[in-house]
C-alpha cells in the first residue's frame, strides 16, 4: 500500500533543539544525532478513502469471525449431506463371563442390552471363561420421503445467511468507514481553522498591547485581547482533542489502533456531489433486506425439515456376525476350555426391510413445527420494520441532501461576508472609529464562519453517504468522488 510521509512543523527552539544545534563530537554522537532526528519520519502516513476502505475490510476482526462462520456453515452441509450414506457398525469384542441363563423376555438397560444366551445350568456356575463376538451391520434408510433432503436445505440455507450476514456487515463496516473518515477530515480542517484563528488572535493582541504601552490605547483593550487570544488557544486545544478521539477511532475500525493517521482531502473540498437520482425506492437488494430475507427462508426450511421428520422411514437392513464361546453344551456337561472362547466357531447373516415410525414423537415434533411457523412469520415482521425503516431513512437522506447542499452554496457567501465585515471593523478600529468589542465581535463572526464553511461541505458528503447506505449500494457515494 502506498503510504505519504508527511512532516510536521519544528517546534519553537528551546533547550532542546539549542542542544541539537550544539557541535557534536565524533561520529558516534553525529549518528545518535541522526537516529534521533529520523526516529520520527515514517510514523504517519495519510491515507486515501479507498485505501481505508480497503485496509478495514482486511484486518478487521468482526469481519474475519464471519469468515470463519460461513466456513463452518459450508462444513454443516457437508456433514448433512451424509446422511445419504448407510449406517454401517462393525465390532469386535473378546469377553470373560459366566453361563447361566433362563428363559424368558427383559428390557434393555437404556438401550444396553445384555445378552442372556447360554445353556440353563441345573445349579447356578459362577466359573466364567472367555467368549469373542463380531458383527458388521449396515442401516440404509433408501426411504425417507425427503427428510434427509429437507436437512440439506437447511444447512444450505444457513450458508446462505451465513454468506448475507457478513454481506450486510461488510457494507455496514465499510458505511463506518467513510463516515469516520470524513469526521476526522472535518475535524483536520478545523484543526487547521482554530490554529489560524489562534495566529490571528496573537498578532492582533501583539498590536493592541503594543498600542497600550504608548499610550494610544486603553488598557482594557489589551485585557480584552488578551482574553481572546486564550479563546482561541482553548478552542484549539478542544478542536485538536476531537481530532485525535475521530483518528483513533479511524484507526480502530482499519483494524489497528495508532495515532499517526491523517486523512487526504480528495475532492470532498473542491466540489461538491450530485445530486440527480433516478430512483428513490429501495432495492430488495439492499444487504440489510437481504439478511432478512435469509433468515425468513432459513426458518421455512426449518419448518420443511421438522414437517418431513414426522414422516416414517424404510430402511435395506443386513447384518452378520461370528461368535466363539469356553463353554461345550454339545453333551449336556459343563466344560471351560479357556482357549476355545478366543476363536469363532458359529457365523450368521441377516438381511431385511424395516420400517420404522415413530408415532408418538409426532406429537412433539408437530409442536416444534408450529412454534417454528411463528419464527418465519416473526422475521417476516421484523423484515417489513426494516424496510419502513430503511425507507424513511432514504427520504430523509434526500431531504438533508438538498437542504445541505444550499447551505454549502451559501457557506461562501457568509465567509466572504464575515471576511468584509471583520476588515471593516479592524479598519476602523485602527483609526479609532470603532471600540474593541465591536472588532472582537467581527472577529468571532470571521471563525464561526469558516468553521461553518467546513462542516456545511462535510454534511453534504455524509448526507449523501447516509442516502447510499439506505439504498445500500456504497457506489453511490464512491462513483461521486472519482
Amino acid at each position: 500500500m502506498k503510504q505519504t510521509i508527511f512532516f510536521c512543523p519544528p517546534p519553537p527552539e528551546g533547550g532542546f533543539i539549542r542542544m541539537l544545534k550544539a557541535p557534536f563530537r565524533g561520529w558516534g554522537a553525529k549518528l545518535a544525532l541522526l537516529l534521533l532526528l529520523g526516529s520520527g519520519v515514517g510514523q504517519a502516513q495519510t491515507l486515501s478513502l479507498s485505501q481505508a476502505i480497503e485496509q478495514g475490510t482486511q484486518a478487521y476482526p468482526f469481519l474475519k469471525s464471519k469468515q470463519a462462520e460461513i466456513r463452518s456453515a459450508e462444513k454443516r452441509i457437508q456433514s448433512s449431506r451424509t446422511e445419504f450414506l448407510p449406517s454401517m457398525i462393525v465390532q469386535d469384542q473378546y469377553t470373560y463371563a459366566t453361563s447361566n441363563a433362563l428363559n424368558g423376555s427383559f428390557f434393555p438397560n437404556e438401550g444396553t442390552s445384555i445378552s442372556t444366551s447360554g445353556g440353563i445350568r441345573p445349579d447356578n456356575i459362577y466359573q466364567g471363561t472367555t467368549g469373542s463376538f463380531l458383527s458388521a451391520v449396515i442401516d440404509w434408510r433408501v426411504v425417507n420421503f425427503g427428510r434427509v433432503k429437507a436437512n440439506v436445505k437447511v444447512a444450505e440455507a444457513d450458508l446462505h445467511r451465513s454468506q448475507i450476514d457478513y454481506e450486510n456487515e461488510l457494507f455496514q463496516h465499510q458505511i463506518r468507514i467513510v463516515d469516520a473518515y470524513l469526521t476526522l477530515l472535518v475535524n483536520q480542517k478545523l484543526v487547521d481553522v482554530q490554529r489560524a484563528n489562534l495566529q490571528r488572535a496573537q498578532t492582533f493582541k501583539n498590536v493592541v498591547d503594543a498600542g497600550v504601552r504608548s499610550g494610544m490605547r486603553a488598557g482594557v483593550d489589551s485585557s480584552l485581547a488578551t482574553a481572546e487570544a486564550v479563546r482561541a488557544r482553548l478552542q484549539l486545544l478542544e478542536s485538536e482533542q476531537r481530532e485525535q478521539v475521530q483518528r483513533l477511532r479511524l484507526s480502530e475500525l482499519i483494524g489497528q489502533v495508532q495515532s499517526g493517521i491523517r486523512v487526504d482531502s480528495m475532492r470532498f473540498y473542491t466540489t461538491l456531489p450530485q445530486t440527480n437520482f433516478q430512483s428513490d425506492s429501495i432495492s430488495p437488494k439492499n444487504p440489510v433486506l437481504r439478511f432478512f430475507q435469509s433468515q425468513i427462508n432459513l426458518s421455512s426450511a426449518r419448518t420443511v425439515a421438522l414437517q418431513r421428520s414426522m414422516l416414517p422411514s424404510i430402511s435395506l437392513v443386513g447384518a452378520g456376525w461370528a461368535r466363539g464361546s469356553g463353554f461345550t453344551n454339545a453333551d449336556e456337561t459343563f466344560k471351560m476350555d479357556f482357549n476355545r472362547g478366543l476363536g469363532y466357531q458359529a457365523y450368521n447373516y441377516l438381511f431385511g426391510v424395516v420400517a420404522r415410525w415413530n408415532l408418538t414423537n409426532t406429537l412433539r415434533v408437530k409442536q416444534d413445527y408450529r412454534a417454528e411457523q411463528f419464527q418465519v412469520e416473526r422475521f417476516r415482521q421484523l423484515y417489513n420494520d426494516q424496510q419502513l425503516r430503511i425507507t424513511r431513512q432514504n427520504r430523509e437522506a434526500e431531504t438533508q441532501l438538498g437542504l445541505g447542499l444550499e447551505q454549502a452554496r451559501q457557506a461562501p457567501v457568509q465567509l466572504r461576508a464575515a471576511r468584509q465585515a471583520y476588515n471593516q471593523a479592524q479598519a476602523r478600529y485602527q483609526n479609532g472609529l470603532a471600540d474593541l468589542p465591536t472588532l472582537l465581535q467581527s472577529f468571532v463572526t470571521l471563525n464561526r464562519a469558516e468553521t461553518d464553511g467546513y462542516v456545511a461541505t462535510s454534511n453534504v458528503w455524509r448526507f449523501l453517504l447516509l442516502k447510499a447506505a439506505a439504498e445500500g449500494d456504497l457506489s453511490l457515494f464512491m462513483n461521486q468522488i472519482k
